[in-house]
């Protein structure tokens, strides 16, 4: 079993995967979806947040990425992007989605960044606009950017355009079909279930139920 099913797994075992087709959810982005990803339940986890972050430190391996600086997107991202750097012995800051209003008004925490290759930690994407305005923060503190490592990637076109024209690789743990099949495996989800969903990832900004 490779790490794209133990992560969707691991993601079914604490409940971070919530199916709500009969009352959908708005995404920050302004989608409307019948499913949830909650990745800041890994925390709670520790068996399955030491996968998460074994499964980290592994794809880091297998694609050689090379950094000096890691970081997370306030502030689902934190958590990942801390445990792992400490792991890592690597240095480790936060991006703030705004400036803070008081003290030094910085939107990068933790130190210099100016001239370091930064590898971006997400937990999630969808648009990709949350990680993009963080590579552009980073990129403003004068910071090298070119990869993202996510959790979860839902695999929307928009996304993949939008990293692409930021010239930003995007390196995915699991990807929301995965997490799907192993829902349908494990009886999470229902036939009919599964096709709305199948609709919505078809179409996210045209579905509706």
């Amino acid at each position: 079993m490779d790490y794209a099913q133990k992560i969707a797994k691991a993601l079914l075992r604490i409940n971070a995967v919530v199916f709500c087709v009969e009352e959908p959810v708005t995404f920050t982005s302004g989608i409307r979806a019948p499913v949830y990803v909650d990745n800041r339940k890994f925390p709670f986890w520790p068996k399955d947040w030491h996968l998460l972050l074994e499964a980290f430190s592994q794809k880091i391996k297998e694609e050689n990425l090379m950094f000096d600086v890691m970081a997370g997107i306030e502030t689902a991202g934190i958590p990942h992007s801390s445990a792992l750097a400490y792991l890592l012995f690597k240095p480790s800051v936060f991006v703030r989605k705004k400036p803070k209003e008081h003290g030094l008004k910085s939107k990068i925490e933790g130190g210099d960044v100016a001239g370091k290759h930064v590898l971006l930690i997400e937990d999630l994407v969808t648009t990709g606009g949350s990680s993009l305005a963080g590579v552009e923060a980073l990129r403003q503190a004068r910071a090298k950017v070119t990869d993202c490592l996510v959790i979860v990637n839902y695999g929307f076109p928009e996304s993949q355009n939008a990293f692409q024209k930021a010239k930003i690789k995007l390196h995915t743990l699991t990807s929301f079909p995965v997490i799907l099949q192993e829902a349908i495996k494990a009886g999470k989800i229902n036939t009919k279930g599964k096709d709305i969903i199948e609709q919505w990832l078809q179409n996210p900004y045209e579905w509706s139920y």
